[in-house]
């Protein structure tokens, strides 16, 4: 290895993945790693895209939307890419916030339906057992 490269192990530590999650963001076409033979070497490059690759999962970024962006950023588009990149993250930002309200809401309901049934095994004088 290089300081401009690392080797498939090299990433995989690097980043806490799997072997088989580069190979899959190389076949979707996301990374681009040197071959030699059957050796992979990871460039500067692909070492940023696939930490905005691994940023976008992590807030629900599709992969169809990661490639996008990183096909803007790699036309030069740096404005037209922190556009989209805004407008994507504000809209997964409204579903999280959803998501966890729909969350919150579920948590509630269910522990006025525990402090029932409490209530009920309490009646019966049955202790239920502590998870």
């Amino acid at each position: 290895m290089t300081e401009d490269t690392m080797t498939i192990r090299e990433m995989c530590d690097t980043f806490e993945v799997t072997p088989r999650t580069l190979r899959f963001y190389e076949a979707k076409e996301l990374l681009a790693p040197i071959r030699q033979g059957q050796k992979r070497l990871f460039t500067r490059r692909d070492r940023a895209r696939l930490k905005l690759i691994l940023r976008g999962k992590r807030f629900g970024f599709s992969l169809e939307e990661i490639r996008q962006l990183l096909d803007l950023y790699d036309a030069g588009e740096r404005e037209t890419q922190l556009v989209r990149t805004y407008e994507i993250a504000q809209q997964h930002l409204r579903e999280m916030e959803t998501q966890r309200d729909d969350l919150n809401e579920a948590i509630r309901e269910l522990k006025v339906q525990l402090e029932w049934g409490a209530r009920e095994l309490d009646k019966l004088n049955v202790k239920p057992a502590v998870a």
